[in-house]
């Protein structure tokens, strides 16, 4: 083809050399729009698939739907689910008015592996949070991770693995032994226990020392000795002894928190540990 027949050729045809570039475009920009509409809408009762298993998200109130939200993984107790959490007063009745996306996942057989360290549902955490971030934005600096009975053990065990990726971790009425070795433990720790719990017993030491609950955490974050701050109550009827130890290496600290009480989740107290772990808001 000659020079002159190329250059007319070119002018000739402008409609398709346009739509051949919007073509080029759209086609570099299809994985991030087919992963967005690949993924099945989900969100209250309705669970967000990951694999084989799931979880239940529960959304804050009055949210933008831009701003990237602090999220708080809450794992649910023996023979529960997802979906237990998210209707639980006194946990998502917490996290909404906060501005805190609550993440539920759900135990294989409702129950966790937290007797050993079993990396399968430390795996499937990840796995859960990594799908969080794919459906809304989320701020990484804000990630808290809570739990109560064998969800609080297992909340334990996801904290030593993954304390580097967390803001703070808020345990209620359970535990895993205090000799385990904690490799990565996060920053802050907060934990409440009944001294008449009779599920999961509060593990005194020499003594009936009350405060080797959180033994593992003290010696893992180097503290000194604590102290006891007095009585701290939440809501009517429940009054804890509130000790901290918050003279611990690396800025780190520890709360405990022990009421006469046996096996639940006391009204407040995962707000009012949010409220003291959460950045606080300027003004």
């Amino acid at each position: 083809m000659s020079l002159s027949a190329f250059f007319y050729a070119m002018t000739a045809r402008p409609k398709a050399i346009v739509q051949a570039a919007m073509l080029a475009c759209a086609l570099s920009a299809a994985p991030m729009v087919a992963t967005a509409q690949t993924l099945p809408p989900c969100g209250g009762d309705t669970v967000c698939p990951v694999g084989n298993r799931s979880y239940n998200i529960l959304m804050p109130d009055d949210w933008d739907g831009v701003t990237p939200l602090p999220v708080m993984m809450h794992f649910h107790a023996f023979l529960r689910r997802g979906r237990t959490v998210i209707h639980h007063p006194r946990i998502g009745s917490e996290t909404k008015p906060r501005g805190v996306m609550l993440v539920a996942p759900s135990a294989q057989h409702r129950a966790w592996r937290f007797w050993q360290d079993d990396p399968a549902d430390i795996a499937f955490a990840d796995a859960v949070l990594a799908d969080v971030a794919k459906r809304y934005p989320v701020d990484q600096s804000q990630i808290y991770i809570s739990g109560f009975s064998f969800g609080a053990a297992m909340a334990w065990r996801y904290a030593c693995a993954r304390g580097d990726r967390i803001a703070g971790l808020m345990t209620m009425s359970g535990t895993i032994k205090q000799s385990s070795t904690c490799a990565n433990p996060p920053r802050q720790v907060r934990h409440v226990h009944g001294l008449n719990d009779l599920w999961m017993s509060l593990p005194r030491g020499p003594e009936h020392d009350t405060t080797n609950v959180v033994a593992l955490w003290r010696k893992a974050f180097r503290c000194g000795k604590g102290r006891l701050d007095g009585a701290l109550t939440l809501a009517p009827g429940v009054e804890f002894a509130h000790f901290a130890w918050d003279n611990c290496a690396g800025d780190r600290s520890v709360t405990l928190d022990i009421h006469t009480g046996g096996h639940f989740i006391p009204t407040g107290w995962l707000g009012y540990q949010l409220d003291g772990l959460m950045p606080k808001t300027p003004g």
